[in-house]
């Protein structure tokens, strides 16, 4: 929350273009998550470990078409925001340096241990704290996107202190 970028998002100094971009390069992170846990479960030969883990695959792909999972949430963020599903599903506003860092992170978890890949997600420690700032910045701000766009971040303040004592009990 220290980057310039997110201080003028919860500033509410965004204008809608720059809003969008946010949200659509975003996206590319949300669809990779999954990814990166396959990964991670991939290389781990700990049965209870995996057996936890893999909830955290189901949170963000949903287990149907009808389940809410998080990607289809930052789908409706998009929609809120004022992007077309099928512009955000084929990444037309994808910057090259977003896509980069994101293919690191999930060859990272991919090439590494799978203790060090689970330690990378210990981000998730700060996320609940910054998603009720998010949530409140968006509603302060940013009135024009929809509620129940911000449905992602509401699930994750929960959702992210779950992850994160799991990481941290390993």
């Amino acid at each position: 929350d220290k980057h310039p970028f997110h201080i003028l998002l919860n500033d509410g100094k965004l204008n809608q273009k720059q809003l969008q971009g946010w949200v659509a390069n975003r996206f590319y992170y949300q669809t990779c998550i999954p990814i990166k846990d396959a990964a991670i479960l991939s290389n781990c030969p700990e049965l209870e470990v995996r057996r936890v883990w893999i909830k955290r695959i189901i949170d963000h792909d949903g287990t149907s078409e009808d389940d809410n999972g998080g990607i289809k949430k930052w789908l409706k963020l998009g929609e809120a925001v004022g992007l077309a599903n099928e512009e955000m599903l084929q990444y037309s506003q994808l910057l090259p340096g977003v896509r980069f860092a994101v293919d690191a992170y999930v060859n990272f978890a991919r090439n590494r241990p799978w203790v060090e890949a689970i330690a990378s997600s210990l981000t998730e420690l700060f996320a609940p704290s910054l998603m009720e700032k998010r949530i409140l910045s968006f509603e302060r701000h940013y009135s024009w996107v929809e509620k129940e766009g911000l449905r992602y971040f509401l699930d994750r303040t929960t959702q992210a202190r779950i992850d994160s004592n799991f990481a941290l009990r390993l």
